[in-house]
């Protein structure tokens, strides 16, 4: 054995031990199950919500087998800024409520519950419930204005609060908070599922003290944490120390100059500890894409966790990591700086250090996944007499990475949560006055490689009867495009087409409150997952079946993989690889890519706008950003892109 590693020892039999450790998991699990049967909104019910268990000091003992990555690692700040704000003024019956960002959160939508759980006048342990609240008030439906420079566009921000004092509810308190945002039955309904899940929570935790003892059960809850943290320095201490820094980026300052966002990582370890130092990150940028210190830390710890799946997640694992982040800038915004975009700087947290631990475990290589991606369309349902307010809330799948050996994960959650489920177009369709007209998967959306990324998504949508109605999207990695690892290839870039009044224009990947009219059509696509490995390497048998399951088209199968297909029977998917063509279409992409990622940028956006390019041979083959409606050239993100495409992909190609 390593002289670094350690041996845990539990001070109870190995058998209670497991029982316990498992119980506590399984009433997390029992708390998500209340929380999505007896929840309101359908946002919560399609699981944008998690749950934990924590213990007296708001350790996390246990969190659910489906809990949301963005979530991970921001619980138990929450807890603990409860029992900072009112000390020993807790008692059994209260139920306190919070949202604060700034205090250890993630965004003002996902809200808290928690409950204080006693044993014989005693505080052993918190139950808490997560949601995410389809609007929480501010300036537009859905309170995602990406406009916002500061919180106070954004909505109602709630410090520790009790909604139930000593067991009376606090009605006036609730009423508040509902009554500030668009959707107040909502909201009140959400904060009742989750306190009767905490509450679940408690009985069940009091079931186990009745069966083994209080003493024993605050042994478990201890000493499931120090098994977890002995796991994960013996896992640490066996790696090689050493430093590892990558850069991702967010699209753009709205506020500023054109220009990607830098979002800087660098990952150290040292012997049985590992230190993630995120120095050198953008400062704080004018729309609400920044990211508190909790949502920071949550995608570390998320990014980390996904490399060592079957450790359980408690906070024993955040002893063995530590982070490193300066002041005021993308990755630790302070109040009142706007956060509730914080996902887009966390999902490039996640992604670097998917790419840095590949560098550390390179069996287990993993290219960059696709970006989560909202669309908020709000206004008044004219379907209805009352004239209602609705919210079409709208969220999709898209493609994981490729991985070493293996292709990336089509149309799945993206790693912001990947318990998170796609919602049914008929639910929406029964709840909103928006019809789905198309979702399907995007042929040729998967990044390029010897195992090509996941595929993403096509939806096309019009409104209905309406008055008053705005659209907003909230999304990225329309210019940071999802990148191949090791070789390969870039997939596409997100954004959003709105036709209305006759006219059809691309409005991009982030914007907000755009009045939209009965009869608009509104269309966007999720990227598939970054390529890993040279594309020209790929097995030319891989590309037919590709084509087969029409992932992709005869002509990409040519132009990214250099591998000439024939049709044999389209109406079968029969296909016959032309080995000769195959070869002389690889040698002359091998002897000319290089030179076009270096082409003059300025005259492949001239092509594109021409159509003699299409917005893939642009980003895949010759690195160039443009806005993808007018075809006008982004210098200096395709200069940072550029670069971006040589460290990933371009050094790794063999000529």
């Amino acid at each position: 054995m390593d002289d670094r590693t350690h041996r845990f020892q539990s001070s109870l039999d190995a058998v209670t031990f497991e029982v316990l450790r498992n119980a506590l998991i399984t009433i997390v699990d029992q708390m998500a199950d209340q929380v999505r049967r007896t929840c309101y909104s359908f946002v919560v019910y399609n699981r944008d919500f998690s749950n934990a268990l924590c213990d007296a000091d708001g350790n996390t003992i246990a969190q659910g087998n489906q809990d949301l990555a963005a979530h991970v690692g921001t619980l138990h700040y929450t807890c603990k800024a409860v029992i900072a704000e009112f000390g020993e003024d807790i008692h059994e019956g209260d139920v306190f409520l919070i949202n604060d960002p700034y205090s250890g959160g993630s965004h003002f939508s996902d809200t808290r519950v928690l409950v204080p759980i006693f044993h014989g006048g005693e505080r052993i342990a918190f139950a808490q419930a997560n949601g995410h609240w389809a609007d929480m008030g501010g300036s537009v439906p859905g309170s995602f204005d990406v406009t916002a420079r500061d919180m106070f566009k954004e909505g109602i921000r709630i410090p520790p609060v009790r909604i139930w004092r000593r067991g009376e509810y606090c009605y006036d308190v609730a009423r508040l908070i509902a009554k500030n945002t668009r959707d107040p039955a909502a909201i009140i309904g959400d904060m009742d599922a989750q306190t009767q899940a905490c509450k679940l929570a408690e009985r069940e935790i009091g079931r186990l003290v009745r069966k083994y003892g209080v003493a024993t059960m605050k042994t478990a809850f201890a000493e499931v944490q120090d098994y977890v943290e002995r796991v994960v320095r013996n896992r640490i201490a066996a790696l090689p120390d050493g430093s590892w820094s990558t850069v991702d980026y967010v699209d753009q300052d709205p506020a500023g100059e054109e220009g990607l966002i830098p979002v800087c990582v660098r990952m150290t370890i040292a012997g049985d500890a590992v230190n993630f130092d995120l120095t050198g990150s953008h400062g704080t940028i004018g729309s609400m894409y920044n990211s508190a210190f909790g949502g920071t830390y949550a995608g570390i710890v998320s990014g980390m966790k996904t490399f060592f799946p079957d450790i359980p997640l408690n906070s024993g694992l955040y002893r063995a990591v530590s982070v490193t982040v300066p002041d005021d800038t993308i990755v630790s915004a302070r109040w009142p700086v706007a956060v509730s975009g914080f996902v887009m700087p966390f999902e490039k947290i996640m992604n670097s250090i998917f790419e840095l631990w590949s560098r550390v475990m390179p069996e287990r290589s993993l290219a960059c996944a696709f970006n989560i991606e909202y669309l908020q369309t709000g206004g008044h349902d004219a379907r209805f007499p009352e004239r209602p307010f609705f919210m079409f809330y709208d969220w999709l799948s898209g493609g994981w990475g490729g991985r070493k050996g293996k292709d990336g994960l089509n149309v799945t959650s993206s790693c912001f949560g990947a318990g998170i489920m796609v919602q049914s177009v008929e639910g929406q369709e029964r709840l909103c006055p928006v019809r789905v007209d198309q979702m399907e998967i995007a042929t040729d959306s998967a990044g390029p490689g010897e195992w090509r990324g996941g595929v993403g998504l096509d939806k096309a949508s019009t409104v209905l009867e309406v008055e008053r109605a705005v659209i907003s999207y909230f999304c990225d990695r329309e210019r940071s495009v999802v990148w191949g690892l090791d070789g390969g290839l870039p997939s596409r870039p997100h954004g959003l087409w709105l036709e209305q009044n006759g006219v059809e224009q691309f409005l991009g990947a982030v914007f907000s409150d755009v009045p939209v009219v009965a009869g608009a059509k509104f269309r966007r696509g999720t990227a598939g997952g970054g390529g890993f490995g040279d594309p020209l390497d790929r097995d030319p048998l891989r590309v037919r079946e590709d084509v087969a399951d029409d992932y992709v088209s005869l002509e990409r199968a040519r132009t990214d993989y250099g591998v000439v297909l024939t049709v044999v029977d389209a109406d079968l998917c029969e296909y016959a690889i032309d080995e000769a063509a195959t070869q002389a279409e690889r040698a002359r992409i091998r002897a000319a890519r290089r030179g076009r990622l270096a082409a003059d940028a300025a005259h492949v956006a001239a092509r594109y706008r021409a159509g003699e390019l299409d917005i893939l041979d642009a980003v895949r083959h010759y690195g160039v950003l443009c806005n993808w409606g007018t075809g006008e050239l982004l210098p200096n993100s395709t200069a940072e892109f550029r670069r971006m495409m040589h460290e990933r992909s371009a050094r790794h190609w063999r000529d």
